[in-house]
């Protein structure tokens, strides 16, 4: 996947912000805020143009690309693939079923387990979306460098331990949010 370039007009910057503990520049809050928002507001554009285009959100795109990616798979699997809860998922599922998406079948060798299939209509509601299926910040944080997402990773479990968050949103789809 290629990435994606800025829009027109727009100018990208990579403000600079002190590293040793206690020399921090006092407006870096307020830049790292707004990266924030930047990345957010580049995540909420992305599946607003997936809505807008494919009629479904963006977490359903992701599944319905998955699961073309690999007819047969379960709903265990679909969970793991978009890195969701596997009750999400079976709401995913539940949804594209309803929708004639995706057809569920019972012909493998355990015959309690589903395997999900896509539908001629789940195929036509992907040639309309939008990528990446995923969204744009998996894509984006792929293609970053071991080292930095280490570090990011790193100072960004600092910033969730400060808000005390719920580990449990680490599994509901930005799309959901």
């Amino acid at each position: 996947m290629k990435p994606t370039s800025p829009r027109p007009g727009v100018k990208k910057t990579t403000p600079k912000v002190s590293d040793s503990a206690g020399s921090a520049d006092p407006d870096a809050a307020v830049r790292v805020l707004r990266q924030f928002r930047q990345v957010f507001n580049a995540v909420k554009t992305h599946f607003q143009q997936v809505e807008k285009r494919a009629g479904l959100g963006g977490a359903q795109v992701w599944a319905l690309s998955a699961i073309a990616e690999q007819p047969g798979m379960g709903v265990s699997e679909l969970a793991q693939a978009m890195d969701i809860h596997q009750s999400t998922a079976s709401n995913l599922v539940k949804v594209l079923v309803q929708g004639e998406l995706v057809a569920t079948d019972r012909n493998g060798p355990d015959r309690r387990t589903v395997q999900l299939r896509l539908l001629p209509a789940g195929s036509a509601i992907l040639k309309k979306a939008p990528g990446p299926f995923s969204g744009v910040l998996p894509q984006a944080l792929e293609q970053m460098d071991a080292a930095s997402l280490r570090r990011l990773e790193r100072d960004l479990a600092r910033l969730i331990d400060l808000l005390d968050a719920d580990s449990r949103a680490a599994k509901i789809p930005l799309a959901h949010m």
